[in-house]
């Protein structure tokens, strides 16, 4: 058996998995995001070490016969240990937009998109790292050792620290051609390559649980822990997609478009992420809208409501789009605009609208943030030729219809998708523990049957083109204000 762990942003993911590629069980623990600050985003590694406990006590019957653990995580974040292992401050995670003039600086320097690929957004580990540094002093001269989230979780089950592409790729400090750290990015930064953990393989074993992890939750002494991947490459692997142009749509806190590249072709000037895949020599390249379905949350709180609730409450398709627009910029953006800053806002409100025009909106809004995502892929050279549904947002019919509407293309549902980084993880695990190549695994296991798929409505085209007209529109006019 084989256990994937998929650390969110708003909870923890254990994924028990069986040597037939059967789902055994799922377990779920909750996080909380601390924001002391506008733009600030942070999460106590405490808290993730206490959220895996209690998935591990949730399925301790089948621990046992676990062989090999492999982790998926969010990406971006950092955390800084001092020389004794012990974590120096709370980790700043992906969405934390503070280091925007550490950004702004590296990415002045044209050595970092011709190495790494990508924009230095200020989401990014490196600027982040900086900005410990020069704001934190103290804290950075503490640091022994940085590590992203997953890897943390790995650090304290096995002892060892390691890091592995897809998520080193979202640092601004990896070389993704070289599939390593680039000394020069290193010494551009002013950040020492030594804090860095050696690179392997995300299908590779880092070593064995330890003794008293495995004493703790009754694991095997001889259970393996995979080097793991970040949370949209783990889902690629979830879900199956490995070939070039296949990918996915992901509705999480965040938003993504992502497809698998077998070629190493960024673009930086469009704002697409190039990164390391999971899958050795494979890329993915993405576009990120920060807040999908924490839009929809934000509201919700507002409202007094569950986002779930709330969505529930729309139609299952729509006839074209509505009338107000909504711009789902509240933590910043990635992809096209790069914004460092909230830049949120409705447009368009009469006194005849109420919470649900808004939670329509919201949506849609999200949706012409993807096409966003869409046109910058296409303007890089990615192919965009299969994709499949994943996440949180998935579940919402209304959703699905109107982004396949927006991106006018079709969406594939996969059983697996509400928990596909998970999945990839376990896959990662297997791989591991068998000595194969994840690729391998993915093509060993079975496929789903017929996929239900949300099919693009051609009649609604010139609507939601024109409906993104004006969403484009609408930023272009209050970018200066």
């Amino acid at each position: 058996m084989y256990l994937g762990l998929d650390l969110g942003t708003s909870g923890l993911k254990a994924l028990l998995l069986d040597e037939g590629h059967s789902v055994v069980a799922v377990a779920t623990a909750p996080l909380e995001t601390a924001r002391p600050a506008p733009g600030w985003s942070e999460q106590d590694p405490a808290d993730w070490i206490a959220a895996c406990n209690q998935v591990l006590k949730e399925l301790s019957a089948h621990l046992g016969a676990v062989r090999a653990i492999g982790i998926a995580g969010h990406m971006h974040g950092v955390v800084l240990l001092d020389a004794a292992g012990d974590v120096v401050r709370p980790c700043l995670l992906w969405n934390d937009t503070r280091a925007g003039l550490q950004a702004a600086a590296l990415d002045a320097n044209p050595q970092f998109r011709s190495i790494s690929g990508t924009i230095v957004f200020p989401g990014f580990s490196a600027p982040k790292m900086a900005w410990v540094r020069d704001h934190e002093p103290d804290h950075w001269a503490q640091t022994k050792h940085v590590l992203f989230a997953k890897d943390f979780l790995a650090y304290w089950l096995t002892g060892a620290l390691h890091g592995e592409p897809s998520d080193a790729a979202g640092s601004a400090l990896f070389d993704p051609a070289k599939g390593d750290w680039s000394p020069a990015l290193c010494a551009a930064a002013g950040l020492s390559a030594e804090r860095l953990p050696p690179i392997i393989n995300s299908d590779s074993a880092r070593g064995s649980v330890r003794e008293e992890i495995a004493a703790q939750f009754g694991l095997n002494p001889a259970c393996v822990v995979a080097g793991g991947a970040g949370d949209n490459a783990a889902a690629s692997l979830g879900i199956g997609a490995v070939n070039d142009g296949e990918g996915q749509v992901s509705l999480g806190t965040s938003g993504v478009l992502l497809v698998v590249n077998e070629r190493w072709t960024p673009d930086p000037d469009t704002a697409v992420h190039s990164f390391s895949h999971a899958a050795t020599n494979q890329f993915i390249q993405m576009g990120v809208t920060l807040t999908a379905t924490d839009s929809l949350s934000w509201l919700a709180g507002l409202l007094g409501e569950e986002a779930g609730g709330l969505s529930a409450q729309l139609p299952e398709t729509a006839d074209g789009p509505g009338s107000v627009l909504f711009l789902p910029y509240l933590a910043g953006e990635r992809t096209p605009h790069n914004l460092d800053q909230p830049a949120g806002g409705f447009f368009g409100l009469s006194r005849n609208d109420g919470p649900l025009e808004m939670a329509r909106a919201v949506m849609e809004g999200v949706a012409y943030s993807l096409a966003d995502c869409a046109a910058a892929l296409t303007a890089a050279g990615a192919r965009v030729e299969k994709l499949t549904a994943v996440g949180g947002g998935a579940r919402s019919g209304f959703w699905l219809q109107t982004l396949a509407d927006v991106l006018e293309r079709p969406l594939a549902l996969n059983p697996n998708a509400e928990h596909a980084a998970a999945l990839g993880g376990a896959r990662l695990a297997m791989a591991a523990a068998r000595g194969h190549s994840v690729i391998d695994v993915v093509a060993a296991a079975p496929t789903p049957g017929d996929l239900e798929t949300i099919q693009p409505r051609p009649e609604t085209f010139t609507a939601y083109r024109t409906a993104v007209q004006r969403y484009r529109d609408l930023f272009n006019a209050l970018k200066e204000v």
